[in-house]
C-alpha cells in the first residue's frame, strides 16, 4: 500500500510540472511590453507569420540589411523572407505536425542541441501574415539581432546546409544557442521584437501569445 501510495504521490508531481509550466506560460504571454516611445514615423514593414504553432519574422527583401541578404540563399523574383528559429534534429526531422515523435521532443526541450535558422522565401504577401509598420531605428535593431542569431564558419560566412530545405524555396542555416523549455521558437521572435523596441510579450513559448498583441 505504501509503495501504490509513493507512486501517486510522485506521479501527481511529475504531472504538476507541465501543469505549472502551461500556467505560468499563459500568464506571462498575456503581459504586454510596450513599444518604446520613438519621433520616428513608421514607414518601414515587416510581418508576423505563423503555421499554427510557430512563429517566423517575414520581411521584404528590400528591407533586410545587405550584410545579411548578401549571404543569404535567395532569388530575384522572391520578395520577402521569412525567418524562424529552432532545434536542428526537431526542425530537419519533423515537417509536419504528423511527423512529431516523442523522443525527438524529448532531446530538443531538455538536451540543449544545436539549433538552426529556417528561411523560407516568398513571392507574395500570403493572407494569414500580419502586417506590422515599424521605424528605421526598429527595423535596424531587428535586422541586428537576426544577422546576430546567425552561427558563422572562420571565414565569417554563414553555415549553409545544403539539399536539406523542405521545398525548393527555404534553407536552413547553423544557428547560435540552445533549444529549451525556455527558449522555445516562439519565444526568439518574441526576444527580437523586444530587442527591437516593438511591442512584445513578457515572454512566451507560444504563438499566439505574440499575435495576439498585434490582432
Amino acid at each position: 500500500m505504501k509503495i501504490v501510495k509513493k507512486i501517486i504521490k510522485y506521479g501527481l508531481y511529475f504531472l504538476l510540472i507541465p501543469f505549472t509550466y502551461l500556467v505560468v506560460s499563459l500568464v506571462l504571454s498575456t503581459i504586454t511590453i510596450d513599444r518604446n516611445e520613438s519621433y520616428e514615423i513608421p514607414d518601414k514593414t515587416i510581418y508576423l507569420a505563423s503555421n499554427g504553432v510557430h512563429l517566423d519574422i517575414v520581411i521584404p527583401k528590400k528591407n533586410i540589411d545587405s550584410s545579411l541578404l548578401s549571404n543569404l540563399v535567395h532569388k530575384p523574383n522572391e520578395n520577402f523572407l521569412g525567418f524562424g528559429w529552432g532545434d536542428e534534429e526537431f526542425y530537419l526531422n519533423t515537417r509536419t505536425w504528423g511527423d512529431l515523435k516523442f523522443d525527438v521532443a524529448f532531446k530538443a526541450v531538455f538536451l540543449n542541441g544545436s539549433s538552426l535558422i529556417h528561411t523560407t522565401r516568398y513571392q507574395n504577401i500570403q493572407n494569414h501574415w500580419i502586417k506590422i509598420k515599424i521605424t528605421e531605428s526598429e527595423l535596424s535593431r531587428l535586422n541586428t539581432y537576426l544577422y546576430e542569431s546567425f552561427d558563422f564558419n572562420k571565414n565569417g560566412e554563414l553555415i549553409l546546409l545544403k539539399n536539406k530545405g523542405y521545398t525548393s524555396r527555404d534553407d536552413f542555416y547553423r544557428a547560435k544557442g540552445s533549444f529549451s523549455f525556455y527558449k522555445t521558437c516562439n519565444s526568439w521572435v518574441n526576444k527580437g521584437f523586444k530587442k527591437s523596441g516593438l511591442k512584445a510579450c513578457l515572454w512566451t513559448p507560444f504563438d499566439f501569445g505574440l499575435m495576439n498583441k498585434y490582432k
